[in-house]
């Protein structure tokens, strides 16, 4: 599934229908996933028939797409289906119970409901919401696509105006690698990554670049009086910093994730539990901002570019045992440098503990990477696959 998002110039009536058609969305999903919860044992069929129920209850939801509706049942589907499917394999902590959804900023048409101009630089949404004809401002290649691929539309609001986004079923198209090398990676703060040849590459730390402008305009909302139209402004200038820093380190993931599948036939990584790591009140922060997740996420994507076999192994002391006679050196954090007492081994802690990483995975196998062109109403590059802890 490959989705190409663009730009949406629109004009102040446009915006207001679009937040009334996201809204309406969100306030079917609500809807029925309540009645699921107060009808234990419903199925599928019931789920759709009671939206058919709320289009004739409700003339606003009545005037949104029936495919838009429909969207919004599958949502609850799947977190549903999610739910069980942890409650079956017995996952450890919470199961994903279905909750809620408050502040939604998407609207998810089908394959009804819209229309693309011949140029396929303008789309015009059919609904009686009455969004009308929405220019797109962008540099992908939508018209070599035929409309039979377009499995859905989603109109994404941001901190900076309008997105609409295009779900396209294609299959990956893959690409010849220059490399043959195997490489092992150990992801860190003090370096975005050390690799098993020795190189570093250095952590950008955006967000703490970007913190005294983000605390700025964070002030200055509390400066405008509430239900202001200049306290609003305030906090769209807020929200804009945040999104160019997330953007920032998507950009910088996607990159790097690229090179190395590139020049690399196998990549062995970490299997890391992220969400355990920002639990340390002292790292959260930083770990957030050095974007493992994402990261993980594209090498999974490029793999399946460049025909890169992608392993995860378990991090288990992995800095802790020396890579050249095997033997356990235990060390705190503060010790940057690996020195062996018994082999005489003298490496850099991270280059130690990516060398370490690619035997490993050499040696056991370690978990194959989950590769991106999965399901098909997902606009994320992969599915995230992160287990076991880090022991640094």
């Amino acid at each position: 599934m490959l989705v190409l998002e663009y730009k949406a110039v629109v004009k102040k009536t446009q915006s207001v229908a679009i937040d009334e058609a996201i809204r309406t969305s969100q306030f079917v999903r609500n809807k029925v996933l309540r009645y699921w919860m107060d009808n234990r044992g419903v199925g599928k069929k019931q789920l759709y028939q009671y939206n058919t129920q709320l289009r004739a209850e409700f003339e606003f939801v009545k005037d949104l797409n029936s495919h838009a509706c429909q969207a919004s049942v599958e949502n609850v589907e799947r977190a549903i289906n999610r739910f069980f499917d942890n409650c079956k394999k017995n996952k450890p902590g919470k199961k994903g119970y279905p909750r809620f959804k408050k502040g939604s900023r998407s609207v998810e048409y089908k394959t009804s409901g819209w229309k693309l101009h011949p140029s396929k630089r303008r789309i015009t949404f059919l609904d009686k919401k009455e969004i009308g004809e929405l220019k797109l401002l962008g540099k992908w290649d939508i018209h070599t696509y035929p409309l039979t691929l377009i499995k859905r539309v989603r109109i994404v609001r941001k901190a900076d105006g309008y997105y609409v986004q295009f779900c396209i079923k294609v299959d990956a198209q893959p690409e010849q690698r220059n490399g043959n090398n195997e490489i092992g990676l150990d992801v860190g703060l003090e370096y975005f990554y050390s690799d098993s040849n020795g190189h570093h590459e250095e952590n950008p730390r955006f967000l703490r670049k970007a913190e005294k402008s983000i605390k700025h305009a964070q002030r200055r909302i509390y400066t405008k009086e509430k239900g202001k139209n200049n306290r609003r402004k305030a906090s769209w200038r807020h929200a804009r910093k945040h999104l160019r820093v997330s953007r920032q380190r998507e950009e910088h993931a996607k990159r790097l994730a690229r090179c190395v599948c590139k020049v690399n036939a196998f990549v062995a990584y970490e299997d890391l539990n992220v969400k355990g790591l920002v639990r340390n009140r002292h790292l959260a922060k930083s770990i957030s901002d050095v974007a493992w997740t994402s990261f993980r996420r594209w090498i999974e994507y490029f793999a399946l570019k460049f025909n890169t076999k992608v392993v995860a192994v378990a991090p288990h002391y992995t800095s802790q045992k020396c890579s050249d006679c095997g033997k356990t050196v235990m060390k705190g954090l503060s010790t940057r440098t690996h020195n062996c007492p018994h082999c005489g081994t003298v490496l850099q802690r991270d280059v130690n503990a990516a060398i370490n990483i690619l035997l490993k995975a050499k040696n056991t196998g370690g978990h194959p990477g989950i590769n991106a062109w999965g399901d098909v109403s997902s606009t994320s590059i992969g599915r995230k696959t992160c287990r076991g802890k880090k022991r640094r």
